[in-house]
This record gives structure tokens, C-alpha cells and sequence, in this order.
């Protein structure tokens, strides 16, 4: 429970005598300092500013004030499944939500996915969010995921896809294309894009959707390097037709050579790991190594909650525990010991923060905690819980130590979400009926015995090797000719 309000709408907030980690240029951390915030900016940052008239002022006392999160590839509209694939593989998510039971999906169902996932993610102090929302399969559900987000507190940018047409489709569709235009133009909105992956068909059929990207001026966000779905052929065919910029945003590039990478890097996009989900799902294994060694910009994702954890502190945990177990088994695999940990807490912290902020353009804007810039700011704070002091290493108690429960206070734009560990003006029983309704609509038209059994689906042994897109009749060689050169005898017989 509160146990004071909450500041006033438009009231000046002070937060004083925390640690404040700014993410500026400098990376500069300041502690026993005060961060003012008026007309929704970051007015002052610095020790004893004092306090307008009529300010509200937080106690950040043995808390940290941080910049808000980014999570730059969330897949909002399955939020309704939390958990239910915990145990799946890659392969069992193709089979569930691509082949079978995505299509299922109504407009009121997506509305529903991203209205909870929104609050999920305020809740744990992730102020921006990209909705990858490939579940768009009419110009309806495209309306109920673009209401869901300009009704939920928070930013977001609505990527707008559809697995289960080919790009070349839907995104040439005149009404389609109306639709992304009214959302392109809704300063509601924190931006826009298209959201598809690119199979390698030589052919290149996803030309047309890059062309209607560029004639709408949307940035691309595309699942690349991911493991029997998408690989270096993709990559090449964008590079090749020009389709490769600074605004291009791929998604896991976890199984790429380093051709890609260099592509990648020479054309100034980024990439959106995930790595809860390369760790669990199969896509490839994490590879902030390659990205780090390429200088590639990297941002934090979330993925999907129908399996993965939804808060980014767990992603920035996972991030450097896969990056540091690659370090360890290649350097011990010739004998070698790492005796330096090349990725620190401070850099998956700039990643989850002012590197989402650069992958979308708005550096300017948010990312950090810098004078003029919008105050989507996060006080990390919990005097209750002993895990909270001592806070020696502001970077490492983020990254390592804290959890969703810690957040304190949530600004968006000056405006308080979340205050004392409670959200603010937010409507949760009418998300949780909203939740219910599309849970029971999924049992009903599947059936309960086959919503219980999908949560380990079988695979139908034609689509085990093969890209798994129902867009597309074009299949890949490369899983095919890594299982006849490399998998055991036994196993390909």
C-alpha cells in the first residue's frame, strides 16, 4: 500500500541525496546528489539544488536515480501466455504461435496482450518499449495494438508486423499502409516501425516491404541470425539492394558470420540482443562477443514473456553471464585463463538505457540523465529489503543486485507512474479481466486438452530443419547441410 501520495500532475519533483548514474558521455556518477525535474524535463542535476516552491520532494536517500530502461524488441500481444512455453524450444514457439495458435489471436486479444505488457513493463522501470507486433493480421488488430499503447502509461514505438503473410503483402496493402501512416503520425506514439525478417529466397520478395519502410520513412526492425530461420543470406540480399542504414535495428544476429557483422557495422545499425532468449530458445548463443568485437551498438531486449523473465535487470544479469561464459570456455579451451572481464556491469547498464535510446534515433531525448532531456527517470530504492545497501558499486548493485521489487518511483516525462513501489492510476482489474477473457477464448478454440498438451507441442518432423515462416515456400540449405556434415550417424539415421 501507498503510504503518502503521490506528486501532483505538472508539480516540480525533486529527488534528493540518492546516487545518481546519469549515463552521460562521461558516464558520471554522482552520490549524495539531487535530480530536479520541471515541466516534464530534467531541469538541474547536482548536490543541494534547491527545492521550487510548491516542489515534491523524494527521499532517493540510499536509492540510485537512473535513466528510464529501453527495451527495443518486446512482443507485447503474448503477454496473455505468460510462462506457458517456459519449457519450449524454438522450434515448439514456430509450431505454436506461427502454425497454429497466433492466428487465433482477436483484435481485443491483442489490445489485452499490450495493455498488460505495458504495465509490466513501467512496473519494472522500463520506460520505452518497442512492440514488436508481428501478430497484426488485419487493419483491426493493428488498431487494438496501437490503442493499447497510446492508452498505457509509458513510450512506445509500434513495429508493425504479420507472420502470417508474407511483408511483401500486408505492408503494400493500401489500408495497411494507412494505418502505419496514422501511426507514424500520432505524437502519442514514440515512433514507428515495420517489423519483418528477411528468409534469404534469393528472389528477395521482402524488397517491396523495405521500399514501403522508406517511402513511409519508418526505420526496419528484422529477427536476424536466428538458427534454421533467418541467416547471412538475409543479410547480404539487404546489404546488396541497399537496405542497410544507420535506423536498422536486427533482432538476436546470433548465428551470423562475420561478413554480416561487418555489413552490420559498416552501415551503422545495431542490434537488439535478447539473451535470455538466445540462451533458452535456441536462436544461436548470445553474441555480445562478436558485436564487441565488430563495434557494433547494442541495445536490451526482453523478447517474450510466454517465456522469459519481462524486466530488463535480469537481461542485463544473463547478458553478462553468457558474454563472460564464452570468455571463459574459449580461453579454457586452449589453456588460456581470463584473468580481465572485457564486459562490465557499466556497459550492459549503458545498453539497457542510452543504447536503446541510439538504436531508435532519440539520443537526444532519453537515455540519460542530462539537463533538457525528458524526465523518464527511475529510482531504484527499497529500504525493506537488505539486499539494497550497501550500494559500493553503483553499476554492479544495478546489474547484479536488484530486482523489479526494488523500483521506487517511475517518471515518464515528469509524470509518476509508479511511486513507492505501487503503480499509479492504473486500472488492473480491468487488464485482468481483459486477460481472462482472451485466456478463455484460446482454451475454447483449441480445445482444453490440446491448450494443456501445447505447452510441449509436437513437431511435425517437415518443418524441424527447414525456416519455419508460413510466408514464404523457400527453404534453406544451411540447417540442412550443418545436420548431414556434423550430427552424428546415429542421429541422421
Amino acid at each position: 500500500m501507498t503510504t503518502s501520495p503521490a506528486p501532483q500532475e505538472g508539480q516540480p519533483i525533486l529527488f534528493t541525496g540518492g546516487i545518481v548514474v546519469t549515463l552521460d558521455d562521461a558516464h558520471t556518477v554522482l552520490r549524495d546528489a539531487d535530480v530536479l525535474v520541471i515541466d516534464g524535463k530534467i531541469a538541474a542535476v547536482g548536490h543541494a539544488i534547491e527545492a521550487p516552491e510548491n516542489a515534491f520532494v523524494i527521499d532517493a536517500s540510499g536509492g540510485i536515480v537512473m535513466p528510464g530502461m529501453i527495451d527495443t524488441h518486446r512482443h507485447m500481444w503474448q503477454t496473455a501466455m505468460r510462462a506457458y512455453g517456459a519449457d519450449w524450444t524454438l522450434s515448439q514457439y514456430f509450431v505454436w504461435y506461427y502454425l497454429q495458435h497466433g492466428a487465433k489471436f482477436r483484435p481485443q486479444d491483442i489490445w489485452a496482450g499490450n495493455t498488460l505488457s505495458a504495465l509490466d513493463a513501467i512496473e519494472s522501470g522500463i520506460t520505452t518499449t518497442v512492440d514488436w507486433s508481428h501478430g497484426l493480421q488485419s487493419v483491426e488488430h493493428g488498431e487494438a495494438a496501437h490503442d493499447a499503447l497510446v492508452t498505457s502509461p509509458g513510450r512506445y514505438v509500434l513495429g508493425f508486423g504479420n507472420i502470417f503473410a508474407g511483408p511483401w503483402e500486408w505492408a503494400a496493402d493500401p489500408a495497411y499502409k494507412r494505418l502505419v501512416s496514422a501511426a507514424r503520425d500520432d505524437s502519442r506514439l514514440f515512433g514507428t516501425q515495420l517489423a519483418f525478417d528477411v528468409t534469404g529466397d534469393p528472389a528477395f520478395p521482402e524488397r517491396t516491404a523495405f521500399e514501403v519502410a522508406r517511402e513511409l520513412g519508418i526505420p526496419v526492425t528484422t529477427h536476424a541470425g536466428v538458427w534454421g530461420a533467418t541467416n547471412d543470406d538475409g543479410i547480404k540480399l539487404m546489404y546488396d539492394n541497399g537496405f542497410m542504414d544507420e535506423k536498422t535495428v536486427y533482432v538476436h544476429a546470433a548465428t551470423l558470420e562475420n561478413d554480416s557483422y561487418q555489413r552490420i557495422a559498416a552501415t551503422g545499425g545495431s542490434v537488439s540482443l535478447s539473451t535470455e532468449s538466445e540462451q533458452s530458445a535456441g536462436q544461436g548463443y548470445p553474441p555480445s562477443h562478436a558485436l564487441r568485437e565488430h563495434g557494433i551498438p547494442v541495445s536490451l531486449s526482453v523478447d517474450t514473456s510466454v517465456w522469459f523473465s519481462s524486466d530488463l535487470f535480469t537481461a542485463m544479469r544473463t547478458t553478462l553471464g553468457a558474454d563472460r561464459s564464452w570468455e571463459h570456455t574459449k580461453a579454457h579451451e586452449t589453456g588460456a585463463t581470463i584473468t580481465h572481464s572485457h564486459l562490465r556491469a557499466e556497459h550492459v547498464l549503458d545498453w539497457a538505457t542510452r543504447g536503446g535510446a541510439k538504436a531508435l534515433g532519440r539520443d537526444d531525448v532519453v537515455g540519460s540523465v542530462e539537463v533538457g532531456k525528458l524526465a523518464d527517470l527511475v529510482l531504484v530504492k527499497n529500504d525493506a529489503s537488505p539486499a539494497m545497501f550497501p550500494i559500493l558499486n553503483a553499476y554492479g548493485h544495478l546489474a547484479m543486485q536488484t530486482t523489479r521489487g526494488d523500483v521506487h518511483t517511475v517518471l515518464v516525462g515528469g509524470e509518476v507512474k509508479k511511486f513507492e513501489g505501487q503503480l499509479v492510476g492504473v486500472d488492473l482489474a480491468r487488464a485482468r479481466a481483459a486477460i481472462d477473457d482472451t485466456v478463455d477464448h484460446l482454451q475454447e478454440t483449441m480445445g482444453v486438452d490440446v491448450w494443456a498438451g501445447e505447452m510441449n507441442p509436437e513437431i511435425p518432423a517437415t518443418k524441424v530443419l527447414d525456416n519455419p515462416y508460413m510466408y514464404t515456400e523457400y527453404r534453406s540449405a544451411t540447417t540442412h547441410d550443418a545436420f548431414e556434415t556434423e550430427a552424428p550417424a546415429s542421429i541422421r539415421e
